[in-house]
């Protein structure tokens, strides 16, 4: 493996696995809409930004040949449903089909915990109707990582709840009862580079979630106590939950949390017992307890 495209290299994991492939003296290719995206990577050996708009089928097509394997990490986490279709389906398909044209057709896919055709979020479903159009071409050679809930430096995720338990000492809350498995974005990123690497992981879905399990109701209690705070969390009934989500949907600023959102706790974000997926082991990755990392990214 010498040469790989990166789609949504500029994002939260997208950063840290091009980081992975620069050490490992792996050149990517990573297309941006966004010059002040594409600077974070700037300072990377092997790394090659450049200005392309991955969904236009042309664009895409013209950016594959000369890449040995192309890793899919573009998603959106708030959107209409024909927004979850045009980033989750459509894009996925434009990529498929720029493959069976190029001939490249070694696919890392990073989908989600989660993902199932009647799953209850718009999320959910659009990430397994994503994997479903892959596995159509029987040409491709697929790899599909599943993360749970991903942490780390800059996460959209603990670093939410930090921020707004410093607010208020009084957290409502929907889905607290809601239970993930948090999962370091160094092992998520670590095992995308492995399933480039190890040929037999073609044919595999990865499910990446760390060692531990969490209510969401315990997630914000500690972001609260790494900042020496406390915070009393008010479990919210599901039609509450819903209700605040919608205000907070037409609220000004980034979208901290939706419907969709709610909708997507109603089922836990764990690794199923019975499940015939691989877990990190299987890469020879033994994945980071939060409560040994996330402490250094959650600051008093």
């Amino acid at each position: 493996m010498k040469r790989v495209l990166v789609l949504g290299g500029t994002g939260f994991i997208g950063a840290n696995v091009c980081e992975l492939l620069a050490r490992a003296g792996i050149k990517a290719t990573v297309p941006t809409r966004s010059h002040a995206q594409g600077q974070r990577l700037a300072h990377l050996p092997n790394v090659t930004v450049l200005h392309a708009d991955i969904h236009q089928p042309d664009a895409l097509r013209a950016l594959l040949p000369g890449h040995d394997a192309v890793i899919n990490l573009v998603a959106i986490l708030h959107g209409s449903e024909q927004q979850f279709e045009r980033t989750h389906v459509d894009l996925v398909r434009t990529l498929a089909n720029a493959c069976d044209a190029t001939g490249v057709h070694r696919v890392v896919h990073v989908s989600a915990l989660g993902a199932h055709a009647h799953a209850p979020s718009m999320y959910q479903r659009s990430k397994a109707a994503g994997e479903a159009v892959l596995r159509q071409h029987d040409n491709l050679q697929l790899t599909v990582l599943r993360p749970s809930v991903v942490f780390g430096a800059q996460d959209k995720f603990l670093n939410l709840f930090a921020t707004l338990t410093k607010l208020t000492p009084i957290f409502p809350l929907a889905g607290a009862r809601t239970r993930f498995a948090p999962v370091w974005v160094d092992d998520v990123a670590q095992a995308i580079v492995q399933a480039l690497r190890l040929p037999h992981t073609v044919g595999q879905v990865v499910d990446c979630v760390g060692p531990d399990v969490f209510t969401l109701r315990e997630l914000v209690q500690l972001c609260a106590r790494w900042q020496h705070t406390r915070t009393w969390v008010l479990g919210l009934p599901r039609a509450l939950g819903m209700l605040q989500a919608a205000l907070l949907e037409f609220a000004p600023g980034p979208t901290l949390m939706s419907r969709d959102n709610v909708r997507s706790m109603d089922v836990d974000n764990i690794a199923d017992a019975n499940s015939a997926a691989w877990s990190l082991a299987q890469l020879d990755i033994h994945p980071s307890s939060l409560m040994s990392i996330g402490p250094r990214y959650i600051q008093p």
